[in-house]
């Protein structure tokens, strides 16, 4: 993870800003580029994306996460995929089966109804193209980088190992302010 952070993650920083330097973009929050996002601009697309998704899939791990949510976040989990285990097979399956690279996301809608769903490349759910997703509050990388080094092209094991880092509380949090 620290090659991860310090070389991938650091390239679409270093990217992004090349690529909005001088622009209106240039000093806008990186949520409000995804959103106002010509899609068609591949270097603010993929470096605005990889940038933003990345900082999530940072926040929302941790050396002491794992076990499972609580509270407001349990409920909807429970409420909108009938269990815990439900939701993190269709979560996983959303990850695993993504074409090539990707992310994997827990998505809120306006009223605080979830959704599993993934994305290709360094594409975010903020982005015009998939607004319907909602907003996302967990992201997990399932570009080779993220897992080759441990689990060469094993996605399916490098997501089973993935839920022991997840940080329950950050994803709550997360959870209410989106809703």
């Amino acid at each position: 993870m620290e090659i991860h952070h310090g070389k991938h993650h650091q390239g679409y920083v270093n990217n992004l800003n090349k690529a909005i330097e001088g622009t209106p973009l240039d000093g806008k929050p990186i949520e409000e580029v995804l959103k106002t996002l010509d899609m068609k601009n591949m270097a603010v697309r993929n470096n605005a994306g990889g940038h933003y998704n990345h900082n999530l899939f940072w926040a929302v791990m941790s050396p002491n996460g794992g076990g499972t949510p609580t509270g407001e976040l349990a409920g909807a989990i429970q409420r909108d995929f009938g269990s815990f285990e439900s939701f993190q097979e269709k979560f996983s399956q959303a990850a695993a089966t993504r074409f090539g690279s990707g992310w994997g996301w827990l998505c809120v809608h306006k009223g605080g109804k979830l959704e599993a769903c993934s994305t290709p490349n360094q594409d975010s759910p903020l982005m015009p193209e998939y607004s319907h997703c909602g907003t996302p509050i967990l992201g997990v990388d399932v570009w080779e980088h993220a897992y080759y080094l441990h689990y060469q092209n094993r996605r399916p094991d490098y997501l089973k190992a993935w839920w022991n880092v997840v940080n329950w509380d950050a994803v709550a949090k997360r959870y209410a302010a989106a809703k």
